[in-house]
């Protein structure tokens, strides 16, 4: 019998609420991996670093080279430190003397890490939400590709920063099936456990078969209980399973059952149960082929990843479009925002 969703965000809320009490205004921050291009910086002192960054921007002029060798040599948890020491020394908000003295997307992009991974992912819900229509692209890059402890970490900056609920907000803001998919995802209760039961993708991946293939409509129900719900170890095995039954591969069966946001947002969590670095590789060059560049994924991949995965990503990038990344930042970016890109990015 499936888990319902009121039982997977209480079992989810035991263990993991421990975690994340926020405690003065601190947030839980990323934890590193070592696949990041950003590490933390060795012999880090952060009141020399906040001394450093006032000097940058004291006087006449702005030294942005400076900025950006701060802000891309350190750790998120290390960048929160410097805002404290900054205030601690000067009186002044770090945050706020970066905006009057920097601007555009290369403001942006500090303005961007200078937030906690939880509060930065939050801003950009917000900002999807905000005002007339919905950014939908990026409710489904962040709401179907965290994990169950980074939207807990979310929802609980969502709540401090806004004062809202997450849930809430996301309900009233979308609509029918991808309505749905939005809250699923907000609950945070993705399986998490390692191990794969064969049996068990046998049975969904008839399920689904018979969902959409089989009948006429689709069951659109049946899609969000599993794809939202098993490991994405479970789920790749249940693709496998489903190309046997139907000929067919999963993202081909819901291209043709789907349309709109729902489609999008269920091929981007089968994309990141196969290859989640390929699917920020190809959110990466999406955002920049072609005329103009669309700056807000970009900087927010960039930005969210950095700490992440982005080693991995820049690998999938040259395999499937034969250019290194930031040789296609390079090429569509000027400037000191170009600059930025390219040092979170690394070579």
């Amino acid at each position: 019998m499936a888990t319902s969703s009121e039982e997977i965000q209480v079992n989810m809320l035991k263990p993991i609420s421990l975690l994340f009490k926020i405690h003065a205004g601190q947030w839980p921050l990323v934890t590193n991996t070592g696949e990041g291009s950003i590490k933390p910086k060795a012999g880090f002192n952060g009141q020399y670093e906040a001394e450093v960054l006032r000097k940058a921007m004291k006087g006449r002029g702005t030294d942005e080279q400076t900025i950006i060798q701060v802000v891309t040599s350190c750790s998120n948890e290390q960048r929160q430190q410097i805002s404290n020491y900054y205030k601690t020394m000067y009186g002044r908000k770090l945050v706020e003397d970066f905006g009057s003295e920097l601007s555009g997307n290369f403001e942006k992009t500090v303005q961007a890490l200078m937030l906690s991974a939880p509060r930065f992912d939050a801003a950009e819900l917000k900002r999807a939400m905000k005002g007339l229509g919905t950014d939908e692209a990026a409710l489904i890059e962040i709401m179907c590709t965290r994990t169950n402890a980074e939207i807990l970490a979310i929802k609980l900056a969502y709540k401090k920063d806004y004062g809202g609920d997450l849930e809430d907000d996301l309900r009233s803001d979308t609509s029918g099936h991808f309505g749905k998919l939005m809250v699923s995802m907000s609950v945070g209760g993705r399986d998490e456990k390692s191990g794969v039961d064969v049996a068990k993708a046998k049975d969904d991946a008839k399920a689904l078969y018979d969902a959409g293939e089989q009948q006429r409509g689709t069951d659109e129900s049946r899609f969000n209980v599993i794809l939202a719900t098993r490991s994405f170890e479970q789920l790749r095995a249940t693709f496998d399973e489903y190309a046997k039954i139907s000929k067919k591969d999963i993202e081909k069966a819901i291209k043709s059952e789907f349309s709109g946001d729902i489609e999008k947002g269920l091929l981007t969590i089968v994309k990141c149960a196969r290859n989640k670095a390929a699917y920020f590789a190809e959110q990466l060059y999406k955002s920049m082929k072609g005329l103009g560049t669309d700056d807000d994924t970009l900087i927010r991949v960039v930005v969210s990843r950095c700490e992440k995965d982005m080693e991995q990503i820049k690998h999938e990038f040259q395999r499937m479009y034969s250019q290194p990344l930031s040789q296609f930042i390079a090429d569509d970016t000027s400037g000191d925002y170009k600059k930025i890109l390219l040092a979170i990015v690394g070579n």
